[in-house]
């Protein structure tokens, strides 16, 4: 019988042969003539079963019990070569278990700090290099994976190119008073916010183009969903209506929520996420209300037992309690269309006929995770463009390149971006953002 040299998540293709794994001892029990150990090597968990009686039979009693007793005296993340039979085991959830037969240590782990107990969570962060090794936060990571997988290949499959936008910025595509500013040989410069006023220049270059890259906020929030780091996903395309980019971002989420079904069931089943709910948000149409239809709703429900919010007038922004009530009142994902011009961003266009609306969106997940993604339909008018900038009084020579866009054939067109982050915690169904990066960067985290 020959031997291979496999992952776990691919013993299923292996099973009644002998192969060896590369992994590390998560955790162990057992006593007497049977020990088990609870492996893991990145693709999955799954546990092996040492017989000490089998070790004696195949290297006799003397090798065969100081074997047995190597694999007693494992501690926690030691790493190892183990060598034994693949068995389907349907007690399992994860269908099947090793029948260990030789076992191989590489490195030992000695007093390693994250022990199976409770930890507070200032412990865990600090310790955030070793807790990504815990099974929850494995699952988490390969959720991220999915969703950026499925990132990647719904674009490609919608005509889109990938166009990297810079992450040093000599100005702002928002707030500048929530951007870091550092120095730039001499000259001020900021860490981006977003690519989206560079993408707007790949768009009409490329026609549809996206890109996937870190970005930065000054905003000094203590909340679980704010990071001051973070990854995001812009797109920018042509020629398109309103609804049309609606439709289109719809079929992006729903294509990442499918793409975490696929390729990562067991992580989803780990963190006990109800998959059920995810192929509801699949199947039903998501909603579409206006800003003001949602404000009116809010007041109408403001004395329901579930209000668990302030009173807004006509004009004001949401809060999270807001976002939350708004899509959990309709049970399904929900964008929340034409905001007031007053709270939104410069370049977004006004609502034909009520310049105090603009064409935007914010879609709010519901269970609690709100805004997930924010987009809108781009001024195209030169000089409807600088009338706001000025109104506005911003520097128009600030965003001369942003500008001639409009001056050289320009054509109606809207993108939108999407926090991954957040996006991983919604269909995670986790609480704090902080789980869903490796290294969170917040007000008060800088290291690891």
């Amino acid at each position: 019988m020959s031997k291979k040299n496999v992952t776990i998540i691919d013993v299923k293709n292996h099973v009644g042969e002998e192969v060896m794994i590369g992994a590390w001892v998560a955790n162990k029990s057992g006593k007497g003539k049977i020990a088990f150990l609870q492996l893991r090597d990145g693709s999955a968990f799954f546990q092996g079963v040492a017989f000490k009686p089998n070790f004696i039979e195949k290297f006799g009693e003397e090798i065969g019990l100081e074997k047995f007793d190597t694999i007693k005296r494992l501690s926690q993340e030691t790493s190892v070569y183990v060598t034994g039979i693949v068995k389907e085991d349907e007690r399992s959830k994860f269908g099947y278990e090793l029948d260990i037969t030789d076992i191989e240590i590489i490195g030992e782990s000695n007093d390693y700090p994250i022990t199976p107990k409770e930890h507070g969570t200032d412990f865990l962060m600090d310790n955030r290099h070793l807790w990504l090794r815990s099974r929850k936060q494995v699952a988490m990571m390969q959720i991220r994976n999915a969703i950026i997988y499925a990132t990647y290949e719904f674009f490609d499959k919608n005509g889109f190119i990938k166009f990297d936008s810079p992450i040093l910025s000599g100005n702002a595509a928002e707030d500048s008073t929530e951007l870091f500013e550092t120095d730039y040989f001499g000259t001020p410069a900021y860490l981006s916010q977003s690519g989206q006023l560079y993408l707007e220049a790949g768009a009409m270059a490329l026609g549809r183009v996206y890109d996937f890259g870190p970005v930065f906020r000054a905003e000094k929030s203590k909340t679980r969903r704010h990071l001051t780091e973070f990854w995001m996903m812009d797109a920018e395309y042509n020629f398109v209506t309103h609804d049309e980019s609606l439709d289109l971002q719809e079929a992006y989420v729903k294509a990442l929520i499918q793409g975490v079904l696929d390729r990562a069931p067991q992580a989803l089943e780990t963190l006990e996420r109800d998959v059920e709910l995810l192929k509801r948000y699949i199947a039903e149409p998501f909603k579409r209300v206006t800003y003001d239809e949602a404000i009116d709703l809010l007041q109408a429900h403001e004395n329901d037992e579930d209000a668990d919010y302030e009173h807004l007038e006509h004009g004001d922004d949401f809060g999270s309690p807001h976002e939350t009530w708004i899509s959990n009142h309709f049970g399904v994902p929900t964008f929340v269309v034409n905001y007031p011009a007053a709270i939104k961003a410069f370049y977004m266009k006004p609502v034909p006929g009520n310049p105090d609306r603009v064409l935007c969106a914010d879609l709010l997940a519901p269970e609690g995770y709100g805004e997930i993604i924010g987009g809108s339909m781009r001024e195209e008018d030169y000089d409807a463009l600088v009338a706001k900038m000025n109104e506005l009084g911003m520097d128009t020579t600030e965003y001369e390149f942003y500008l001639d866009l409009r001056k050289y054939g320009s054509v109606p067109h809207g993108g939108f971006g999407i926090g991954i982050e957040r996006m991983v915690t919604f269909v995670a169904g986790t609480k704090h953002i902080r789980e869903a990066i490796p290294f969170p960067r917040m007000l008060h985290r800088i290291k690891p």
